[in-house]
């Protein structure tokens, strides 16, 4: 086998080339070092955007701020829909998840191929249905599946959801809907995606009163896709609603009825005293308490355990009755308050 001699050019311009070559290596190294570099997991792709995942959290708000005052139209009671939060999950993670009994409302969402879930805990539910039918609804109920007549009576509620939904995706597209098909309360007889298909899981907190319940929305990707492309920040608007002057309207005239037949709880005050807790001890029948307010003054009216009116005692028919005499001010409630201090 013959040899060919290097000459003495070639291996310079060899070596110049090798130590161009590590310097290159060395510069990206140092410029790649100075980069905020993060762990990407192959076996949990992200198939949204951090930017989508913003848009979808204004989008939802406008969901929560909607289905919210819903809420509250019908219940007649404080509620509140905050705390959102946007995760990707495979869908066997996100079924896992689910705690078993809870309300899962499948709905379809029209103009693509796939179906969604709505899912809120059975004490949620049954706390509507409770509202609904004139309870209180001060108790937390113990964690069940609702009835058949339950579900009929929390039906129109949960349809509606889907309305304020479609309602508030109106920001980015038109050619979207949400369409109700049924109710499943066990996780495992619901399949919308395959197990290993990464979904979109939206959490809320819904606080109606002093309790906090727990309502998620689970879309899988592949139903998203064309729509997840047009999500920029840019195109959702404050308001997902714009609501004509007729619609406004509409609305007060709605709260207005709602508040029209709400009671409330009037109290006339004769007078009021303070005692130490041994005459409190010592006290019997028979025994007189001397009040601080002198029998020709005006007494105090309280509404919903606030001081709002200055009236007269009397007589009316044979019961007791105050005559309004004039709402009381700011000078009222301080001297009140001096006195009894």
């Amino acid at each position: 086998m013959a040899t060919q001699k290097l000459e003495q050019d070639i291996i310079d311009d060899f070596i110049k080339k090798a130590n161009e070559s590590k310097q290159s290596i060395d510069n990206l190294a140092v410029k790649y070092s100075k980069m905020d570099i993060t762990n990407y997991d192959f076996r949990r792709p992200n198939r949204i955007s951090k930017n989508q995942v913003r848009t979808l959290l204004s989008i939802h708000e406008n969901f929560a701020e909607l289905f919210s005052y819903h809420l509250v139209t019908k219940l007649q009671t404080t509620i509140s829909i905050n705390n959102i939060q946007v995760d990707q999950l495979f869908y066997s993670e996100y079924i896992s998840s689910v705690v078993s009994p809870s309300c899962l409302y499948v709905f379809e969402i029209a103009g693509t191929d796939g179906s969604g879930i709505l899912e809120i805990s059975s004490q949620l539910a049954l706390m509507i249905v409770e509202r609904l039918l004139g309870g209180n609804a001060e108790t937390l109920p113990n964690p069940r599946g609702i009835t058949t007549i339950e579900q009929a009576v929390i039906r129109s509620i949960m349809e509606h959801s889907f309305t304020d939904l479609k309602t508030a995706w109106k920001s980015i597209t038109d050619h979207i809907g949400f369409k109700y098909q049924r109710l499943e309360q066990e996780a495992e007889f619901v399949q919308i995606a395959p197990s290993s298909e990464i979904v979109i899981v939206i959490s809320f907190d819904v606080h109606v009163g002093q309790h906090t319940f727990l309502m998620n929305l689970c879309f899988p990707t592949f139903a998203l896709e064309e729509i997840l492309a047009k999500l920029n920040r840019q195109q959702v608007t404050t308001a997902a609603n714009p609501q004509s002057k007729k619609k406004i309207k509409e609305n007060i005239m709605t709260v207005n009825q709602q508040i029209s037949t709400t009671y409330l709880p009037v109290v006339a005050e004769l007078g009021k005293t303070a005692i130490t807790v041994t005459e409190l001890m010592e006290l019997k029948v028979g025994d007189i308490l001397k009040t601080e307010r002198r029998i020709d003054q005006e007494i105090e009216i309280i509404i919903a355990g606030k001081r709002k009116l200055a009236a007269r005692p009397g007589v009316v028919d044979g019961k007791k009755a105050a005559r309004i005499i004039r709402p009381l001010g700011p000078d009222d409630m301080y001297e009140q308050d001096v006195s009894y201090k």
